[in-house]
C-alpha cells in the first residue's frame, strides 16, 4: 500500500491518511477483506507519530470502512449503511458547493467534475 503524505499541508496527517486509504479502497487499491498495516508499521514507513495512525483507523472504523481486532489489526470491512453515507455526503457536499457557488463554479462544471472523479472508481 503507497501512502503519501504532505507535511507542508494544513490537513492534519490523520485526515490526510484517512482519505488515502478510502480513495485507495475505491479505487481498488485495496479491497475489502485486506489487512492494513499495524499501526506501528505504517508508522515507522511513512515517518509519522503512532497516535496519528491510530487515530485515522480510529476514523475510519467509526465512518465503517475498517474494523479493528487485536489479533488481526485493522481490516477493510465496508459497512453497508447507505442511508447513513448519503446523509454524510450531503452534509460535506453542502459546503464544499456553497464554496463553488462563491467562486462562480457553475453547475455544469460541478457535474463534469464529478463525472471525472466518478470514472476514477468505476
Amino acid at each position: 500500500m503507497f501512502i503519501e503524505i504532505d507535511f507542508n499541508s494544513e490537513e492534519a496527517l490523520y485526515v490526510q491518511l484517512r482519505n488515502q486509504i478510502i480513495i485507495g479502497i475505491a479505487t481498488s487499491k485495496i479491497q475489502e477483506g485486506e489487512t492494513l498495516p499495524s499501526v506501528r508499521q505504517l508508522a515507522d514507513n511513512i515517518g509519522i507519530n503512532m497516535h496519528t495512525v491510530n487515530k485515522a483507523y480510529s476514523v475510519l472504523k467509526q465512518e465503517g470502512f475498517i474494523t479493528l481486532d487485536r489479533r488481526n489489526g485493522a481490516i477493510i470491512a465496508l459497512s453497508s449503511d447507505k442511508i447513513k453515507a448519503l446523509s454524510e455526503m450531503k452534509k460535506e457536499l453542502t459546503v464544499l458547493l456553497a464554496k463553488g457557488c462563491c467562486k462562480n463554479i457553475t453547475r455544469c462544471e460541478v457535474h463534469e467534475l464529478i463525472d471525472e472523479i466518478f470514472n476514477e472508481y468505476n
